[in-house]
């Protein structure tokens, strides 16, 4: 496993390992459809097998970029809001990043699977819980959406042990694993119907064919 970029060495967070940003449509959760900016930050601990974005997981392969520039592009967009993903975003020291974005009037939302210690302020928290590396309790209390990925059967008791740790404010969320989707979908619709407190997520961004 690739080692991190400390505290010190991304100046307390005024710099960040970028793998990416840009702006597109949200395509999953509860946001799916919004206009979104969307930061990624390499490096990742996890190392889900059905990952569609292992190429950040190496946070070396991403030279550390100026919070202040990723912030301007994310205002010059024209975006009235911003998604922080990765990889692991919590990875990182985030207050730099959140406290420019919402000095710029930006609503900011926070993909994390919740494996460590919260830095920043969010307007929204999306956890999304990972076998390999399971979420802190502090990221169940901070989550507003939990978005449980779904490749097999075993899966719904994997979402019910999370979904039973969130507060009641937490939308829940059964998405399908890509490969799986076809395979896992009546499953999962009819797991819906029956608990009609989980909903479902599908990546509508890869329909569009968009990033």
């Amino acid at each position: 496993m690739a080692a991190f970029p400390d505290s010190a060495s991304l100046d307390g967070g005024r710099l960040l390992p970028l793998a990416e940003d840009f702006y597109t449509i949200q395509g999953e959760g509860r946001h799916a459809g919004m206009p979104a900016y969307f930061i990624r930050l390499g490096g990742c601990d996890v190392g889900c097998a059905w990952c569609d974005a292992k190429y950040t997981w190496n946070p070396r392969l991403f030279p550390p970029a100026e919070v202040d520039s990723v912030v301007g592009r994310a205002v010059a967009s024209g975006a009235r809001a911003v998604v922080v993903t990765g990889g692991e975003p919590l990875l990182y020291p985030l207050g730099p990043l959140t406290d420019a974005l919402t000095g710029q009037g930006l609503r900011i939302c926070l993909e994390t699977s919740g494996s460590h210690p919260f830095s920043g302020r969010f307007d929204w928290v999306c956890l999304s819980p990972k076998h390999r590396r399971p979420p802190l309790e502090e990221a169940f209390a901070r989550a507003d959406e939990l978005k449980v990925v779904v490749g097999s059967e075993e899966d719904f008791e994997w979402a019910e042990e999370n979904a039973a740790r969130t507060s009641e404010k937490c939308r829940l969320y059964l998405q399908p694993e890509w490969s799986a989707a076809e395979r896992m979908m009546p499953a999962i619709v009819e797991y819906a119907k029956a608990r009609p407190q989980w909903n479902i997520s599908i990546q509508t961004h890869k329909y569009m064919r968009i990033p």
